[in-house]
This record gives C-alpha cells, structure tokens and sequence, in this order.
C-alpha cells in the first residue's frame, strides 16, 4: 500500500504528557491552543484526534509513564463544537473501568454531539494500582475484557440494547440518546497476538504500542484480518518543515508495514509551531484541504 492511500491522524498534543515525549510549550498550552490545533487538523484534513484514559497515576508510575492525561470525553464534547469532520479516537479506552452500558450512554452522546466522528479504542489496562483504586479486578481483566466487547457491541446504538455474557447481562433497558452511526467503530489496543487475535474476533481494527514495523508485519501475517480492518500504527515524532525526507520514509515504512491510518507526532516548539509542521506534513502526505 502505498502511503498517500493511507490515511493521517494526529497523536493530539498537550493532552497527554509522556516523560521525554512532550514539547516543553505543551505544559503551559491550555484549550486555546488546543483548540486552534484541532481547528487547523479539521481544516488540513486529517482523519483524527487522539485522547487517552487514566484517572489517577501513582506517582512512581507517573515518573515513567507521565502523570497528565485529559479526560477523553470532555476533551472531545470540547473539540466537537470546533470543527467539522475530524475524527475522535480514545486510544484507548480502559475496558474494566467501566460498564459497557456506561461508555454505550456517554460516548454514545458524544458521536450524537459531534455529528457521527466517534471511534472508540479500547484496551485490557495494566496498571494495577489504578484497578484496585477504582475498584475495578485486575486479574482476569481479558476475560471481562472480551466479555466487555461483545457487551459494548450489543449495546453501542441499540435504544433497548440486551446481552447476556459471562460478566455482563442487561436486558429490558432504555439507552438514550445512542450513536448516529449505525456501527461505531472499535479499536483494541495492545502490543500482544492475544491483542491482535481480540480485534480481528471482536473488533474493526488494531492500534498496537511499542512494537517495531517488522514485529507488526509478523504479526499481522499471522492473522486473516476481515475486510475494512484497521490498522492504525502511530509514528515517533516527525519533523515535516525540518526533515521533510525522513517524515516521507516514515510514511512511506508505516504504509508498507500495514498501517491502513498513521498516528502521526509532530515535534514543534509553540503552538503555531505545530499548526505550521500540520500545513508541511499534510502536504507530505497529500491530503486534502477542506
């Protein structure tokens, strides 16, 4: 495939702040500069925004994994009123936080406020810490995991949604207001073939993490993926007004290696900084301005 076939979304900054990841302006961004961002992503045509989950991160943890995490939802409803037609993608979504009924009603509301731009990615979790916190089992966190899927799929724009499950059973229920979408669509997470084989089984794409392009080719090779599956590989930070030909390989390797929608990063200095790398990597990757 090649890359000007695949499609672009953005790894959203100044919502997450990963150590040794971020742009030192991100820490003092706020929802302007976020918000002029996402007008300008919308406007350069770009499939989506990203916004991931956690609630609360201990602080050893936090040291590696960064303590900064905006909630997807308000984050989303916040963006939605901004732009067009720009995507949303929770990547991801912790499963056993929540009741599939729960994300059904609130992010069901989201792609009825953003005009039908919900993708929902999901995953297992790992952080221990967080689980007890919320009160949430950790362990046989798959089996619900996958339990929560076919749940949530039962549920996702259904008005009187019924499903009856090993952890999850619920019938003769009103859930309303419930997506524009007729199928919302589900991305799993994860950087295992247990990942991989519950998206094919359960979902409509795979957003792996830290997994090399070759690991991702050799497990994909593994798998018979349905038709219209997503792959959605995302990029170590790019530099398209500085190094334009390296941003092009990038592309060029990510299309190759299967990615069907590159997560790209952007390094930049300001927020207008990263408005400007937005105008030079969708003219890199050919995308249409709307």
């Amino acid at each position: 495939m090649r890359s000007s076939e695949v499609r672009v979304g953005l790894a959203t900054p100044v919502v997450t702040r990963l150590p040794g990841a971020y742009s030192p302006w991100e820490a003092d961004a706020g929802p302007e500069e976020l918000g002029r961002i996402a007008q300008a992503a919308d406007r350069l045509g770009f499939e989506h925004l990203t916004c991931s989950e956690h609630v609360a991160v201990p602080m050893p943890i936090a040291e590696e994994r960064g303590g900064t995490y905006w909630d997807p939802l308000s984050t989303f409803g916040f963006l939605a009123g901004q732009t067009v037609r720009i995507r949303f993608v929770t990547q991801v979504l912790v499963l056993g936080y929540h009741h599939p009924l729960e994300i059904a009603k609130r992010y069901g509301t989201l792609d009825v406020i953003s005009g039908g731009r919900l993708t929902l990615g999901v995953g297992v979790g790992s952080l221990r810490e967080e689980f007890t916190l919320l009160g949430a089992p950790f362990e046989g966190r798959g089996a619900r995991a996958d339990d929560a899927l076919r749940a949530l799929r039962a549920g996702l724009g259904r008005e009187q949604p019924a499903y009856s499950g090993e952890f999850y059973d619920f019938a003769g229920l009103v859930v309303d207001p419930r997506p524009v979408q007729q199928r919302v669509p589900l991305l799993v997470g994860g950087r295992t073939r247990r990942s991989l084989r519950r998206a094919v089984e359960l979902a409509d794409g795979w957003t792996p993490f830290a997994l090399g392009r070759r690991q991702v080719s050799e497990l994909l090779d593994e798998v018979s993926p349905p038709a219209g599956f997503e792959v959605v590989l995302s990029t170590p930070p790019l530099d398209p007004t500085g190094d334009p030909t390296r941003t092009r390989v990038v592309l060029d390797d990510f299309a190759a290696a299967g990615a069907t929608v590159i997560n790209a990063a952007v390094r930049a200095d300001s927020a207008a900084d990263y408005v400007a790398q937005l105008s030079a990597l969708a003219d890199l990757a050919d995308l249409e301005e709307r």
